[in-house]
C-alpha cells in the first residue's frame, strides 16, 4: 500500500482513533468524552463533551507561544492602494477589544451576530471577536440585496449586525448602509444594535441609539477574554441559496470544524506554520471562513486578505503581482477566475513581469475545473495545479490531491481521490453502486467526518430530506459523476444538471470539456432545454478568448463537429450561441439552471447571489436569435 492508501484505510477503519490523534493538534479546555457519539444516527456529533475557544486557537496561543511578531493577515487592497501587514499580536488585540465591543451591548454566548462587510480586516476580526464570546456569527456577503439580507437577519435573529459604511467593486463605491436599513425594515426582527466601519469612501449616516460608530467603540472597550463553548456548539451559520428559494443556514459546529482545518493545513495543501497561504475569496462565501480565516490562524500561517479582482484592479496581471510581492507559497482560488485571466491575457504575458520563485502549488475549487483550464494554468505557471473538490456543506474538501501525505499523479477533469475521512460512492436511482465509469450521484457514507454541518439552523426536517433521506447512510452531495478504476473521481455536473435526450443520460460536463478544448473559447457552459422529440437537448454558450480572429459562427460550427466527435451523434448538439459574459455568482459558479429557464420560456427569480443582473438580458437576447426564450 502507498502513503496515500494507508493513512486512507486507517481513517475509515479508525475513524475515532484518527480523529482523536488530530484533535491532540487543537487546545482544549475540557477533554472529550467520546470522540464520535453515534447514538442517533443518522445524525453523528464529534468530540462530545469537550470544550474549547476557536478564537484562543487562532490568536492567543501562537502569542503565548513567542509568534505574536509573526504577520497574521496581509491585508491588500488594490481597490483602495492599501497594503497592510497585521501580526498576531496586533490581531489578538483588536480582536479582544472588538469582543469588547459585543459584550457591552450585550451579546452573549449562542446569541447570533450578521457580519455584512466587504473585504477588510474588520470583517474577519468581527468573525473572530463572536467566536471568542461565544457568540455565533453570520456573514451575509457585503452589499447583498436588502430583501435577501432580511430573509437572513429573521431567520437568524441577530442581537447585533456588525457593517461598513461601503464595499468597492473595482471603481465602483457601493455604500451598504442604505441596503442594511431597508433590509431592517424589511424584516420582523430588529436588531438591538449596528455597528459600522465608517470608510473614507462614503460615510454613514447613522441612526440614535441604535447605530454605534465602531472605531469609537473600540477606543474605549475593554479586552475581553475567551469564553469556553462546547465542542458540538455551533461556531457560524452560513447561508447558501435554495432550490425553493429560501436560503438554507448551513451550521458549523467548533470542535470538529478546528480539528478538520487545522488537520487540512499540512495534509491537503501542504503549508508550513509562517508560510504565506492566499485564498483568493471572499469571507462571505465559505471558502474565505475556511481558508482566508479560520484554517491559516488555527495553524499559525501567513494569510492574504485580499479586495481586488483577478482582472481590472488594475490588469490580468493583479494575481502575480500579489504572489511576487508578499511571497505567496500556495494560492487557492476558483477556476472562474483563472479563465477570466485567460481570456484577458491568454499568452499570459503579464506573468513574465513578476518573480514567482516563491510559488510552489495552485489549487482550484469552487466551480468545476475543465482540463483545459487546469492545462492552462499548469503550462504557464510551472507548478502543480491541484484541482479539489468540496461543498459550503462540507466545510473542507470531499477529494483532492493531499500533498502533504503523497503527492498523487495530476489528471486533468479529476479532483483525484476521497480525502482521509471520506468514503465517496457513486450510486444508481435503484441505491446500488455503479461500476467504475459509469455516472450516478455521488454520495459520501455516514458518519461525515469532523468539520462538516451537522444540521441547518431551526430546519432539521429540511436538513434531512434535502441530504439524508433520498440514500439511507449517506450524505447526498446534489453532485453526478463516475469513478475511475484507480479510485479517482470525477465530478461531471450537479445532479440536475444531467440531461436526457432520447433516453440517453449525458452529462453537460463532459460537453462542456470538448468546448473548452478549442483554442479560441475562454470559457463555456452547457445546459439541458426542452425538446418536444427528445426530452432534452443540449446548449451550449461561449466567451470567446480577446483577440479571436475567426467568426463566431466558425467557432459554433467547430465545437458542434467537436462533440459529435468525440461524444457521439448521441449527445445530439447542434445549439450553441457566443455571448459576451457568462451570469455567474459573486464566487464564480456559472448560474446554468437560471440559464435552463430563460431558453425554456419559463418565469424566474434573479438570484441573490448573481454577480451583474445586467448579464442575464444579454443571455436571453442571445437565446432568442437561435430560436430559444421568451420575449423581453
Amino acid at each position: 500500500m502507498s502513503r496515500f492508501d494507508e493513512v486512507h484505510a486507517r481513517s475509515l477503519s479508525d475513524p475515532e482513533g484518527f480523529w482523536s490523534e488530530a484533535a491532540e493538534k487543537i487546545d482544549w479546555s475540557k477533554p472529550c468524552e467520546q470522540v464520535l457519539d453515534s447514538s442517533n444516527p443518522p445524525y453523528y456529533r464529534w468530540f462530545k463533551g469537550a470544550e474549547l475557544n476557536t478564537c484562543y486557537n487562532l490568536l492567543d496561543r501562537h502569542v503565548e507561544a513567542g509568534r505574536g511578531e509573526q504577520t497574521a493577515f496581509i491585508y491588500d487592497s488594490p481597490v483602495t492602494n492599501t497594503v497592510e501587514h497585521i501580526s498576531y499580536s496586533a490581531l489578538l488585540d483588536r480582536v479582544a477589544r472588538f469582543a469588547g465591543v459585543l459584550d457591552g451591548l450585550g451579546v452573549n454566548k449562542g446569541d447570533r451576530v450578521i457580519i455584512y462587510m466587504p473585504m477588510i480586516p474588520e470583517a474577519a476580526i468581527a468573525m473572530m471577536a463572536c467566536a471568542r464570546i461565544g457568540a455565533v456569527h453570520s456573514v451575509v456577503f457585503g452589499g447583498f440585496a436588502a430583501n435577501e439580507l432580511a430573509t437572513r437577519i429573521d431567520d437568524c435573529q441577530p442581537k447585533v449586525i456588525v457593517s461598513a459604511s461601503c464595499g468597492i467593486e473595482v471603481s465602483k463605491v457601493i455604500a451598504y448602509k442604505p441596503l442594511l436599513d431597508h433590509a431592517i425594515e424589511l424584516s420582523s426582527h430588529k436588531p438591538e444594535h449596528c455597528v459600522v466601519w465608517q470608510r473614507p469612501q462614503a460615510k454613514a449616516a447613522m441612526l440614535p441609539q441604535r447605530d454605534v460608530d465602531w472605531k469609537d467603540a473600540e477606543a474605549t472597550a475593554r479586552a475581553k477574554g475567551c469564553v469556553a463553548v462546547a465542542a458540538t456548539d455551533p461556531l457560524y451559520i452560513l447561508y447558501t441559496s435554495g432550490t425553493t428559494g429560501q436560503p438554507k443556514g448551513i451550521v458549523r459546529d467548533n470542535g470538529g470544524h478546528a480539528v478538520a482545518l487545522h488537520w487540512s493545513m499540512k495534509h491537503i495543501y501542504n503549508i508550513e506554520p509562517g508560510e504565506v497561504f492566499w485564498a483568493a475569496s471572499d469571507v462571505g462565501w465559505v471558502v474565505g471562513h475556511s481558508y482566508i480565516v479560520y484554517g491559516p490562524l488555527l495553524y499559525g500561517a501567513t494569510s492574504v486578505l485580499y479586495e481586488g479582482k483577478p482582472i481590472g484592479t488594475p490588469d490580468p496581471g493583479a494575481f502575480w503581482r500579489v504572489i511576487s510581492q508578499h511571497k505567496v507559497a500556495v494560492l487557492f482560488t476558483a477556476p472562474t477566475a483563472f479563465r477570466a485571466i485567460r481570456q484577458q491575457d491568454p499568452e499570459a504575458s503579464y506573468i513574465k513581469k513578476y518573480d514567482l520563485s516563491c510559488f510552489r502549488t495552485l489549487f482550484l475549487a469552487g466551480e468545476r475545473c475543465d482540463p483545459d483550464t487546469l492545462n492552462w494554468a499548469q503550462d504557464k505557471l510551472r507548478v502543480p495545479v491541484i484541482d479539489h473538490w468540496w461543498q459550503t456543506e462540507t466545510g473542507w474538501s470531499i477529494a483532492a490531491n493531499c500533498l502533504g501525505i503523497e503527492p498523487l499523479p495530476v489528471v486533468a477533469g479529476s479532483p483525484a481521490r476521497a480525502v482521509p475521512g471520506w468514503d465517496v460512492c457513486i450510486l444508481g436511482h435503484d441505491q446500488k453502486e455503479m461500476a467504475a465509469g459509469e455516472i450516478g450521484a455521488i454520495v459520501c457514507r455516514l458518519p461525515l467526518p469532523p468539520g462538516t454541518f451537522p444540521t441547518l439552523w431551526n430546519a432539521p426536517d429540511r436538513h434531512h430530506k434535502a441530504y439524508l433521506s433520498s440514500y439511507p447512510g449517506y450524505y447526498e452531495t446534489g453532485d453526478a459523476g463516475y469513478k475511475g478504476e484507480d479510485g479517482y473521481i470525477y465530478v461531471m455536473s450537479r445532479t440536475d444538471d444531467i440531461i436526457n435526450v432520447a433516453g440517453h443520460r449525458l452529462s453537460t460536463g463532459a460537453m462542456e470539456e470538448v468546448l473548452a478544448a478549442h483554442q479560441d473559447v475562454a470559457e463555456c457552459a452547457v445546459i439541458g432545454v426542452a425538446d418536444k422529440l427528445k426530452g432534452q437537448l443540449p446548449l451550449g454558450f461561449m466567451v470567446l478568448s480577446a483577440g479571436t480572429e475567426k467568426a463566431p459562427a466558425e467557432v459554433v460550427s467547430e465545437v458542434i463537429h467537436k462533440v459529435r466527435e468525440e461524444i457521439g451523434p448521441v449527445a445530439a448538439f447542434k445549439l450553441a450561441a457566443v455571448v459576451s459574459r457568462l451570469p455567474k455568482t459573486r464566487s464564480g459558479k456559472i448560474l446554468r439552471a437560471t440559464m435552463r429557464k430563460i431558453a425554456d420560456g419559463e418565469d424566474y427569480k434573479i438570484p441573490a447571489t448573481i454577480d451583474d443582473p445586467a448579464i442575464l438580458d444579454e443571455i436571453t437576447t442571445a437565446l432568442q436569435e437561435i430560436g430559444y426564450g421568451k420575449a423581453l
